[in-house]
């Protein structure tokens, strides 16, 4: 036959939709796996109408799975955003949002022993080297996708899953603060370069002329602002330890205002130069820490009130984003996360077999 098929569940993940697929049926890491990877989506292109992308970075992701060989951990998850019209998969990066669909996998594959009640899954995140614990409902011990959870950005309510972080700080950069400074100016303009679980650089929307409430779209067709906000960015890779950050997702910008709505601050995030509908997970994790960094671009604009656990809610242009931080005499010691999933098909992607010409397909 002409086309090779690969078992695959699609699975929505917070507010992303993505391909989990398990490593031993996909080639080795290398080119190959990456162009079986884009020829999933269909990219490059930015229709994606070849493959299940859904012409959006926040549709066209992949989590590859394997059993995890470590003692502190269930499962291996690698992160791959494959990008939408250029011919990459990009794996520099974590992807909160896709983690939350990696409990339900593992338990729908039957990676881990589900029990009634909770199944707690224990994730090691190859992208940066850290733990994540998911705690699955699963009454009589099957993943149950019902519940009365809502998070911004996804219609109705679902199941809640509780996502808790082990040290997660300079996950990408090495340290919480790669430059070793609460503010830089690039380019005359003052920004917090942090890294906690994502490379973020956050500057205040006022500084550059914006009120920092405008729409996605809006900021997309904005050329002006984008050309700033690239010119930073790359600088700021260099400074990040990240290097050359012109063909990567990270770092991820993001303009801040005075909250609105009762949360801690207002967020736009560019994905580097899309303006996010949204906010990524580890994204929102980053500018909720940056709120309680002394000297950062966000404390004097943040409504944060002090204590060992903080709730941060994160305003961004379709709701709220909410990270709870923990805090042990002013030093970061975790985070955690409510976020929802759905099983969305569960059997085989097909792709041309003279892609992957070493797999035969039934």
């Amino acid at each position: 036959m002409s086309q090779t098929r690969i078992p695959c569940l699609m699975m929505r993940g917070g507010t992303s939709k993505g391909a989990f697929i398990l490593a031993d049926d996909l080639p080795p890491e290398g080119s190959i796996r990456d162009q079986v990877l884009m020829a999933i989506m269909g990219s490059p292109d930015p229709r994606q109408i070849d493959g299940i992308g859904g012409a959006n970075s926040l549709t066209s992701k992949v989590a590859i799975l394997r059993q995890s060989a470590r003692l502190d951990a269930d499962i291996d998850y690698l992160f791959g955003q494959v990008l939408v019209d250029q011919a990459k998969v990009d794996y520099g990066q974590n992807c909160g949002n896709i983690l939350a669909g990696v409990g339900p996998f593992a338990v729908e594959r039957a990676m881990v022993q589900a029990v009634d009640g909770v199944t707690r899954v224990r994730v090691f995140m190859e992208n940066t080297g850290q733990i994540a614990v998911i705690s699955v409902p699963t009454p009589q011990g099957v993943v149950s996708y019902t519940g009365d959870a809502r998070i911004d950005g996804v219609l109705g309510t679902s199941a809640p899953l509780i996502v808790d972080f082990e040290d997660i700080a300079g996950s990408s950069c090495g340290e919480l603060l790669p430059t070793g400074n609460a503010i830089d100016l690039i380019d005359g303009i003052e920004v917090t370069c942090i890294d906690n679980g994502m490379p973020v650089v956050l500057l205040r929307a006022s500084d550059v002329g914006r009120t920092g409430y405008e729409s996605p779209e809006q900021l997309d067709a904005d050329v002006e602002l984008k050309s700033v906000l690239e010119s930073i960015r790359l600088q700021a890779g260099q400074l990040m330890n990240l290097g050359d950050v012109r063909n990567r997702t990270v770092p991820k910008m993001t303009l801040i205002a005075p909250p609105r709505n009762g949360g801690a601050i207002s967020s736009r995030t560019f994905i580097p130069h899309r303006c996010h509908a949204s906010i990524g997970v580890f994204g929102a994790v980053s500018v909720g820490t940056a709120c309680q960094v002394q000297g950062s671009v966000a404390s004097g604009l943040a409504n944060v009130t002090p204590g060992e656990r903080l709730q941060l809610s994160v305003e961004h242009p379709t709701g709220e984003f909410t990270v709870e931080l923990r805090v042990n005499d002013g030093k970061l010691t975790g985070c955690g996360l409510l976020r929802t999933s759905r099983l969305i098909f569960d059997g085989k992607v097909c792709i041309p077999r003279s892609i992957w010409d070493n797999r035969a397909s039934n």
